[in-house]
């Protein structure tokens, strides 16, 4: 009588791993295809001052910025207050208005370097998608999101923050196209 082979353990590990893998390629693919959501309105909440910031302009322009650089990257217009995510092919998969802090960072070139997934922002708001990509006397800048969803408060007079806030549908995007080592380029 004869005996079936023995396939190895480790070779059905390979194959669902190699699966496994395949199947999330597939999946990434086509929700990059598919439509983007946007942010609703952020609600008031108990962390929001009495007078919240003002809105970001949602008037700015949806093209991404000139002198931005090729490539995909992250683009930061310090004059719009507007983040844009851009593809390898120089398309804007995503843009969306932001509530800077009090310390810019000077235009230029720079690279996520530290993320953090949670943690409390220095106005004592619970914060998440935390993106690091530049310093500045002393200051951390990093684009963020309020847990919440709300606008930051006002900062209290003489305070600097680093933190670049936007609502949580475009933090959670950011976070998703903002790896490690992905480039973010400032501009006026």
């Amino acid at each position: 009588m004869p005996v079936a082979a023995r396939i190895p353990s480790s070779a059905w590990v390979t194959g669902l791993t190699v699966g496994a893998v395949a199947a999330v390629t597939v999946l990434a693919v086509q929700a990059d295809r598919g439509p983007h959501p946007t942010a609703a309105a952020a609600r008031p909440s108990a962390t929001a001052s009495a007078s919240p910031r003002p809105a970001p302009k949602e008037s700015a322009p949806a093209a991404v910025p000139d002198g931005s650089g090729t490539g995909r990257r992250i683009v930061y217009s310090l004059e719009h207050r507007r983040v844009w995510l851009v593809d390898a092919s120089d398309s804007p998969r995503r843009t969306f208005p932001v509530w800077p802090g009090t310390v810019d960072p000077d235009p230029g070139t720079y690279t996520v370097g530290t993320r953090t997934q949670a943690t409390t922002g220095s106005d004592g708001v619970q914060i998440e998608h935390v993106v690091y990509f530049a310093a500045k006397s002393g200051v951390n800048i990093a684009f963020s999101a309020a847990v919440d969803g709300a606008s930051p408060p006002p900062p209290a007079s003489g305070t600097r923050t680093g933190g670049i806030r936007m609502k949580s549908a475009d933090g959670s995007a950011l976070w998703t196209f903002g790896t490690a080592g992905t480039t973010v380029v400032v501009v006026r």
